[in-house]
């Protein structure tokens, strides 16, 4: 396939399926860009680095776990881009007052049992002190109607359950307040993005991948970790006591911030481009500007 069409430059996340792209590549002088989003890259990336031109990474960390010998730069974690989007109608389109706090919880697609569990038993305290906005998957949809139809009359309207939020996962992040949710890198890219403090539970079960990725946002300032095992309705009602906080949450809101990269997809397009321009690669501080949203 590479002979017949020649690419200019290949782009890789790794894993095990780019491993022979990855020679062909490197017999046919194909430049590659290779690009991994936790803190602890997995085996196949580890290895295959060698064959890559340059690297890119969502943390600083990754590149000295990585070839010390390839060029690598931290662009952070392409996401959707949140630049331009307008909070308050964002909120105004989610149904979120403007004195109301909105807590958003989701489990991702991995796992979400505890979260739908924590928040069924947590559900009447809850609602009683913040509006929530619940995903929760295929599986606990159903549950966590009924659990809403069984609130009193008048907090009903604070709980909104949704399957899957999809096209407006950009509004319900740009309207919250506050973020539970596990610890992917898109997930914590994307909450980084919209300065949101986080109460991160990290999926145990991810080779340790999630817990470490975490701990970057922990020791940031932007996050709570609590871990998996520990997540019931208790800690959920302790996360949601984050937002009683003015100077707690303002504090992890500015400390989300400093770690945003919007510009990130940007950051990695320009090396690639560079890879397939066959011209010298960009010096990292421009990769870092357009990476935190300078224009590229």
């Amino acid at each position: 396939m590479l002979i017949a069409r020649r690419p200019a430059a290949i782009f890789t996340t790794g894993g095990y399926a780019a491993v022979p792209i990855l020679l062909g590549a490197a017999l046919l002088r194909i430049p590659v860009v290779m690009w991994d989003g936790n803190v602890v890259p997995g085996r196949s990336v580890r290895s295959t680095a060698r064959l890559a031109r340059c690297l890119a990474v969502s943390f600083e960390e990754t590149c000295r776990a990585l070839d010390r010998k390839r060029p690598c730069f931290v662009t952070g974690t392409p996401i959707r881009d949140p630049r331009g989007v307008d909070r308050a109608a964002a909120r105004a389109h989610m149904g979120v007052g403007s004195n109301e706090r909105l807590l958003l919880v989701f489990g991702g697609s991995q796992a979400v049992r505890r979260f739908n569990r924590a928040v069924a038993e947590g559900l009447p305290r809850l609602v009683a002190r913040v509006r929530v906005l619940h995903v929760t998957g295929d599986e606990g949809y159903e549950a966590a109607v009924a659990g809403r139809e069984a609130l009193p009359a008048e907090l009903r309207e604070r709980y909104r359950p949704e399957r899957f939020l999809r096209g407006e996962m950009t509004d319900a992040l740009a309207a919250a307040d506050l973020v539970v949710g596990r610890a992917g890198s898109s997930t914590l890219a994307e909450v980084a993005a919209f300065g949101l403090p986080m109460v991160v539970v990290p999926y145990p079960h991810a080779a340790g991948h999630q817990r470490r990725n975490a701990e970057e946002m922990v020791r940031a300032g932007a996050a709570r970790l609590v871990e998996d095992e520990a997540f019931d309705a208790e800690a959920l009602l302790a996360a949601a006591a984050i937002l009683d906080n003015p100077a707690e949450h303002a504090a992890m809101a500015a400390a989300a911030r400093s770690l945003a990269r919007p510009g990130a997809a940007d950051a990695v397009a320009e090396l690639v481009l560079a890879a397939a321009e066959r011209r010298g690669l960009p010096e990292p501080g421009v990769i870092d500007a357009i990476s935190r949203g300078a224009a590229s």
